[in-house]
């Protein structure tokens, strides 16, 4: 098939995650598996390419020849053609086989568009950094028009964490679940809200400091500065710390340095390389 549009483009195997999946970051990508010898997909093709044109990139279209990409239909499923798969934010949200009647595609298409939530929270999200106050409003109305709204709970905590509002950032982080889009997110948020509560009995940084100037092997103020730190973001001197502490006390490390420490990565990135070097001295420090 002829392809006349800016919106509408082939696609392949090879190109599959840089066309669909990362452009479906920011518009909607609508997928049509179809094949040369398939009359429904020849007469569902024009129609789909002319609402694209109508809706003039608020939505794309990315074919798929399925007798050329075989590895594409195998991997999405495809056991019909035509199929349409609709993408946003990387993933996979509406289907169809077949040929649907005129109304029911412009459904698909109006179901696609964000919510009035989802346009809150993307508002919001550009404001954290220039206007929070702003922010924390728009995040608080996507809630209110969708209370499971997944990216306004996660900024409007990032906005309470800053505001050491951390009871209420608590209790919206306890509501979304592990992995997903926003999982990382959110256990990163959860480390530094455990980091922050495990600070709060201890002494100020100062006074810490110079209980272990005055005592370099008392191990339980080495363990509670580092905590401090980490509370008080200075991560990679809390890790150092706290790894002392552990050198100190083994008895300790195991009990309370590991759990900090890894509450800690979280916060830093799992796989950054300050977590890599510091996850390597644990594991020494304890086996």
């Amino acid at each position: 098939m002829a392809i006349k549009s800016e919106w509408v483009f082939d696609v392949t195997e090879a190109d599959f995650e840089e066309k669909v999946l990362k452009k479906s970051q920011d518009v909607p990508v609508v997928v049509d598996f179809w094949a040369p010898w398939c009359g429904p997909c020849r007469s569902l093709g024009p129609i789909l390419e002319g609402m694209i044109d109508q809706r003039a990139g608020k939505a794309l279209l990315a074919k798929v020849n399925t007798d050329e990409q075989q590895g594409l239909a195998a991997q999405y499923g495809i056991n019909a053609l035509p199929t349409v798969v609709a993408f946003r934010k990387g993933r996979a949200v509406l289907s169809f086989e077949g040929v649907l009647p005129e109304a029911q595609l412009t459904d698909f298409f109006n179901r696609l568009e964000p919510t009035e939530a989802e346009k809150s929270a993307e508002t919001a999200a550009t404001l954290e950094k220039t206007d929070p106050a702003k922010a924390e409003e728009m995040y608080r109305l996507a809630l209110k028009n969708n209370p499971d709204q997944e990216d306004a709970m996660v900024g409007l905590a990032r906005l309470l964490v800053d505001q050491k509002n951390n009871e209420e950032a608590n209790d919206l982080i306890e509501r979304i679940g592990p992995g997903g889009e926003f999982g990382a997110e959110a256990e990163k948020l959860r480390a530094i809200l455990w980091l922050a509560d495990r600070a709060k009995d201890f002494p100020d940084g100062e006074a810490l400091r110079k209980k272990v100037k005055t005592n370099p092997k008392d191990a339980q103020s080495q363990y509670e500065l580092g905590c401090v730190l980490a509370a008080d973001g200075k991560t990679t001197e809390s890790l150092e710390t706290l790894y002392q502490a552990g050198m100190l006390d083994r008895k300790l490390a195991t009990a309370k340095v590991r759990e900090t420490m890894v509450k800690i990565f979280f916060v830093i990135g799992v796989r950054s390389d300050l977590a890599d070097a510091y996850r390597d001295k644990l594991t020494s420090m304890l086996y």
